[in-house]
Formats: C-alpha cells, sequence, structure tokens
C-alpha cells in the first residue's frame, strides 16, 4: 500500500488524487486489454508464432494449436534458448509430434540486434528440447525467412493479426523496423519477457528482455497494444510433479512424451528454485490471449533499460506515473493456476 501524503501544517491532507509536488499526473492509458481486441471476438484470433523452442515455446504451440479461439496461421523461429539451427529444427519437430505439417515454419534472426548471444544450455539441454524422443522433421523450413512469411501471412489475413513472441523480440523488431506500413495491420504484441520485479538472468531482467534488450525496447515502443507475461505471472504458473503425473495417465504417447520433456525441464528448477516442477511461461502468453480472466492484468507505462550495464534489459514499470507517459503495456501479474494446468492437460489429451 502507498504512503499516504503527510497533511500540511492546519490543513487537511490533498485528496487521493490530487497532484503532487514534484510529479507529473499520469495520462489516461494508450493501450487496451487484449480481451477487448476485435480479434477477441468472432471467430478465432489469426496469429503468428515467433518462438525459440524450448520445452515451453514447445508447450506453447502444442496449446495454441488446440485451442478453437485461435487460428495459427505460422511459426517463425528466433536464436534463443538454443541456437537458431536447433530451435528451428525442435519447431518442426514439435509440429511432426502434433501431425501438423500443414503449419509453415521460417527462420529468423541467428543473434540479437546488437549483442552477443547466450545459450543457456543447462535449461533445456543442448538440443534446446531434451529429455525425450520426438520424431524427426517431416517438413523443411520455408526459404523465404520469417521476415517474409510474416509479412505474407499478415497481409493474406482477413483480419488484423496477433503476433505472439515467445522468445528473444529480434525478430518482432526487424519486422516493425523493415515493414513501418504493417503496424496498422497487427492487432496486438502478446509476449512472453520481461519482469516488474527481479530478474531470472540477471538480479535485474528476465532472459528474452535481457537477450535483446534493443529489440524488446523497440516492441514495448511501438505504438502496437503490447501484452507482456513477464515472471510475476509465469513464475506462478508452475506445472508440478502431481500434474506431470495426469500426462502420465492419460496413456498415449504424447502424453508420456510431455511427462519426459517436462520432468527434465523441472529438474533445472528444482535445482535453482527448491520448486517441484516447472514454470511453462510461454505458454501463458497463449493461455492469455484463448482464455480471457485467466491472467489477472494491469495496465502500465514499461520501458526497456538498453545502456546500464548492470540493469541491461531490465523492464521497468511506472506505477506512479513519474514520467507522464501513457500505459503501453498490459502486465500480466497473476493467474488461476489450476485453470492454467488443465488447459496444458486438455490440450495434450486433444492433440493425441
Amino acid at each position: 500500500m502507498a504512503t499516504p501524503a503527510a497533511a500540511p501544517a492546519g490543513g487537511r491532507a490533498p485528496a487521493a488524487d490530487a497532484p503532487v509536488a514534484g510529479r507529473v499526473p499520469a495520462p489516461p492509458p494508450a493501450v487496451r486489454p487484449a480481451a477487448a481486441d476485435v480479434g477477441a471476438r468472432g471467430g478465432p484470433r489469426p496469429v503468428v508464432l515467433d518462438c525459440d523452442p524450448g520445452h515451453d515455446d514447445a508447450l506453447a504451440i502444442t496449446l495454441a494449436l488446440a485451442r478453437p479461439e485461435l487460428r495459427v496461421l505460422g511459426i517463425t523461429t528466433v536464436g534463443g534458448n538454443s541456437p537458431l539451427a536447433n530451435t528451428t529444427r525442435n519447431a518442426l519437430r514439435v509440429l511432426a509430434l502434433l501431425d501438423r505439417d500443414d503449419v509453415p515454419v521460417a527462420a529468423g534472426a541467428e543473434r540479437a540486434l546488437l549483442r552477443e548471444p547466450w545459450t543457456p544450455v543447462e535449461f533445456h539441454g543442448a538440443s534446446g528440447l531434451d529429455g525425450a524422443d520426438l520424431p524427426e522433421p517431416r517438413m523443411a523450413p520455408r526459404a523465404e525467412g520469417a521476415l517474409a512469411l510474416t509479412e505474407a501471412l499478415i497481409a493474406a489475413s482477413d483480419r488484423p493479426v496477433t503476433l505472439v513472441a515467445t522468445g528473444p523480440l529480434t525478430n518482432v523488431a526487424l519486422l516493425l523496423r523493415a515493414r513501418p506500413r504493417i503496424h496498422e495491420e497487427i492487432e496486438r504484441i502478446c509476449l512472453m519477457g520481461g519482469s516488474l520485479g527481479a530478474g531470472n538472468t540477471t538480479a535485474s531482467a528476465e532472459f528474452n528482455a535481457w537477450q535483446d534488450p534493443e529489440a524488446a525496447a523497440i516492441v514495448l515502443g511501438s505504438g502496437i497494444p503490447v501484452s507482456m507475461m513477464g515472471l510475476d505471472v509465469t513464475h506462478r504458473a508452475l506445472f508440478l510433479e502431481p500434474d506431470v503425473a495426469r500426462l502420465d495417465a492419460l496413456g498415449t504417447r504424447l502424453g508420456r512424451v510431455w511427462a519426459d520433456l517436462l520432468r527434465f525441464f523441472a529438474a533445472y528448477h528444482r535445482r535453482r528454485y527448491g520448486w517441484d516442477g516447472s514454470p511453462i511461461h510461454d505458454a501463458v502468453a497463449v493461455a492469455h490471449l484463448a482464455v480471457p480472466g485467466l491472467v489477472t492484468t494491469e495496465l502500465l507505462r514499461v520501458d526497456v533499460e538498453t545502456a546500464g550495464d548492470l540493469t541491461r534489459g531490465r523492464t521497468v514499470a511506472d506505477r506512479e506515473g513519474l514520467r507522464g507517459l501513457p500505459a503501453n503495456v498490459e502486465a500480466g501479474v497473476d493467474i488461476d493456476r489450476g485453470r492454467f494446468v488443465d488447459l496444458l492437460v486438455e490440450a495434450i489429451a486433444a492433440s493425441g
């Protein structure tokens, strides 16, 4: 709770909405919740997934393809959790596992706009998706690459498209800079990244924002509505050992594969945090679009630190409106974990 302003001598305390000396009142929000989008009504919302699979990205793909509220137009990949060759292969392996060769895949940026990449092998293993035997890809990535494929998918859509970005934001930033006219055809960018509090890669920053802070700054400053599912909410989206047992109980090949993958992913989080499971970060971005009300959000002004060595990639929320800038982000702050787990189990069960 904020500390109330002290009453001046002989007078009354200022009204709660009165400006405080030296502080600029926050202007009205310039961003709307995802539930208010046109694409949230009247049929499935068209989406393009931009990802770096990764266990949680792979589960985000599975959830997006299973939900009737979403229509996945295509998948683009970026270097992040693993080098680009691995993340692209992993996206294709997940589609082979799901028997969804109808979804086009294109590879994008190998590295951040300005920074040297760092691959966190301890999170996802050497392949980027260790822990189970997945089928080999049954198709090749599209030759035109991520930017051209995304532009074509957006141009062919009869409605504005939502970009769901669950890796470093390099591809999205390159698209926005190279194709400025495309802004009006993008309804929203729903991303997994950032944190309103502590980081997970440094004390200040979450991995995706830290990996390419310049790209994150471009996206958050684009003027396109942004939903940010950061660590504040994704660390509440835990898939625990009893939830993994539900996948075993499905008695299907897909259930067993996912149980093995998630036990592998949980091992790192058990060592680092002592958790009996793992946060399924990236699937939160998909779930937020598919099921309104699942994630509790706030409209905030959020900017990305690109200059500080100790604070590189920190996503700074101006909760008190000290800079006098409008809110630019719908930020996730809490989630119905039980319902979220149900969505994931249902998606795996429905996928075979």
